[in-house]
C-alpha cells in the first residue's frame, strides 16, 4: 500500500470541483502540530489557534472560490480530552468556511460496517478518496488513495447517511 503524506493529501483541495468531506471515527488523534497547542489548553492555557493557521487559509480559499468542505465527528460521549479540545477548537474550522456536525456514537445504526476497515477518510467530489492509516500509537502514517468505483460509492452512501443523522456544531451540546 502506498501512502502519501498530509501535505500531499491537501493538494488534494486545490484540485477538487465541488465538495470535500471528512470523516472521523477517532477519539483521539496523536498529530504533530497539535501536541503543543492541546497540550497547552489542558493545563488551561487560552487556545489562540495560530498552529491552524495553513489550513484555515486553505480552507478559506478553497470554501471563497464556491467549493464545500464538510466533516462528521463520530464521537464517544463523555468526550475524550482530546474530543473536548476538538469542540473548543471548532468555532476556528467554520470561521474557515467548514460545515462541521458530531454524531454520537451511541447513535450509529447497528448494522452499519464501515467501509476502509473503519478508517477515517476524505472523499473528494465523490470520485476519490483519501483514506487515513494510523500507527499502533494512533499517529498519522499518511493517505491512501482509491478511486475504486465500489469503495468510492460506498463511502458516498456512508457520507449521505451520517450527514444527515449529525448534529450541526452550533446545534451539539455535549
Amino acid at each position: 500500500m502506498e501512502l502519501i503524506s498530509g501535505a500531499e493529501r491537501n493538494l488534494l483541495f486545490e484540485s477538487f470541483a465541488h465538495d470535500a468531506f471528512h470523516l472521523e471515527l477517532r477519539d483521539d488523534y496523536s498529530v504533530p502540530n497539535e501536541e503543543g497547542p492541546y497540550k497547552s489548553w489542558l493545563n488551561g492555557t487560552d487556545y489562540d489557534g495560530a498552529f491552524m493557521v495553513p489550513w484555515t487559509q486553505l480552507m478559506k480559499r478553497v470554501t471563497d472560490s464556491g467549493k464545500t468542505v464538510r466533516r462528521v465527528r463520530v464521537v464517544t460521549e463523555p468526550h475524550a480530552p482530546y474530543i473536548q479540545w476538538e469542540y473548543a477548537t471548532t468555532n476556528t474550522n467554520e470561521k474557515a468556511g467548514e460545515f462541521i456536525r458530531w454524531l454520537p456514537r451511541h447513535k450509529l445504526p447497528e448494522d452499519l460496517v464501515f467501509p476502509v476497515a473503519g478508517n477515517d477518510w476524505w472523499l473528494f467530489d465523490s470520485k476519490l478518496l483519501a483514506v487515513g492509516h494510523f500507527d499502533d500509537a494512533g499517529r498519522v502514517l499518511g493517505s491512501e488513495i482509491t478511486e475504486n468505483p465500489v469503495i468510492v460509492a460506498e463511502c458516498s452512501r456512508v457520507r449521505d447517511l451520517l450527514w444527515d443523522m449529525a448534529i450541526p456544531h452550533n446545534e451539539y451540546k455535549p
